[in-house]
């Protein structure tokens, strides 16, 4: 993985809780990267040390000039009250390149739709992936369901706005708000199984053909995946991003929960044994002694932090960012994963 230190531009503020930070590209060459993708973030705590976050780019390749990602405050978040606190233009910022799987991709002379469903910060990546679609497919059509609060919470709010007027009958959203002010006069509620299901059909998707891309809370992505298993969407048209990976507190199996686990990782030549406590993972537990192991996203699906099970079993909360035969293969995600027995031991190359 490059790392690199960038420039602030400008420092953006979306609503009271959330900024976007645009930053200068490096001198003598441009940041490439994907509609949809992320970049880690390293920022300095007071006792020296360093953490990371990821944040998917609200930028467009296509139709924007700065790299600008948009982070929104997490109570008691070390990065996100960091960059919302803190940062102002001409500061610089150590950077990790762009990646992630969840990305769009651009087609020649395309007829088709793109819909979009996303909750909260998720739109981030969803704005980067409608402004690239609008900005190189002319005769394809981007369809949003958006979820907030109200509507001081509506991230991007004008920028929305001009996109619709732009490009009037091509781009087509829809606003859902849960605790709107008494002169709201759109969608209430959150996004669920059977108002996405009514969207869907006033706004014409085609469940066979159309391409979706989902980012958002567990609750909204698994009530929308019911629609696509009654319709039995293709898989390979379904695209979903999850900022953070659920922590799984109940057993997967009869008999297993989880405990302290003693074990040991292998990594740039060094071996290191320690202890890993029930509720962390084995890259929190590494962290926290200051074991420097390769890590990205904190959420399984970018695979810095890939290694490889040789003894014992490893439970992962999340498995989407590994093939099946990779998962057969031992392969895990340490920033997901859980020891189960005693003696566990990763190979990390």
């Amino acid at each position: 993985m490059k790392s690199f230190f960038l420039q602030v531009k400008e420092v953006i503020k979306e609503t009271s809780d959330t900024v976007s930070l645009s930053f200068w590209h490096p001198i003598n060459e441009q940041i490439k990267y994907k509609a949809g993708q992320f970049i880690t973030i390293s920022v300095p705590t007071q006792d020296g040390k360093k953490v990371k976050r990821s944040y998917s780019m609200s930028s467009s390749p296509a139709s924007d000039t700065a790299v600008i990602v948009t982070v929104k405050r997490v109570a008691n978040g070390i990065v996100s009250n960091y960059l919302n606190d803190h940062v102002n233009a001409g500061d610089f910022l150590e950077i990790i390149e762009p990646m992630g799987t969840f990305h769009f991709e651009t087609e020649e002379n395309p007829n088709r739709n793109i819909i979009l469903i996303g909750a909260g910060s998720g739109i981030t990546p969803l704005i980067s992936i409608a402004k690239t679609a609008l900005k190189t497919e002319a005769d394809t059509q981007v369809k949003l369901i958006y979820g907030n609060r109200n509507e001081e919470s509506i991230i991007f709010k004008k920028a929305i706005e001009e996109l619709e007027g732009q490009y009037a009958g091509r781009f087509i959203v829809q606003h859902i708000l849960s605790q709107p002010s008494s002169t709201w006069v759109g969608e209430k509620g959150r996004i669920n199984q059977a108002n996405t299901t009514l969207w869907f059909k006033e706004v014409g998707v085609d469940f066979k053909k159309d391409h979706f891309y989902m980012c958002g809370p567990e609750e909204m992505m698994d009530q929308v995946k019911l629609i696509f298993d009654l319709y039995d969407v293709p898989k390979d048209h379904v695209n979903y991003e999850r900022f953070n990976a659920p922590m799984i507190d109940e057993p997967t199996e009869a008999g297993e929960e989880l405990k302290k686990q003693t074990i040991t990782v292998k990594y740039d030549g060094e071996t290191h044994t320690f202890d890993v406590l029930p509720h962390q993972t084995v890259l929190e537990a590494a962290l926290e002694l200051d074991i420097d192991l390769p890590y990205s996203c904190q959420a399984g699906m970018c695979t810095a932090c890939l290694g490889k099970c040789v003894e014992g079993k490893i439970r992962m909360d999340e498995e989407e960012g590994l093939t099946d035969k990779e998962i057969a293969q031992g392969y895990v995600l340490t920033c997901v994963s859980h020891p189960m027995t005693e003696g566990v031991v990763i190979e990390i190359d």
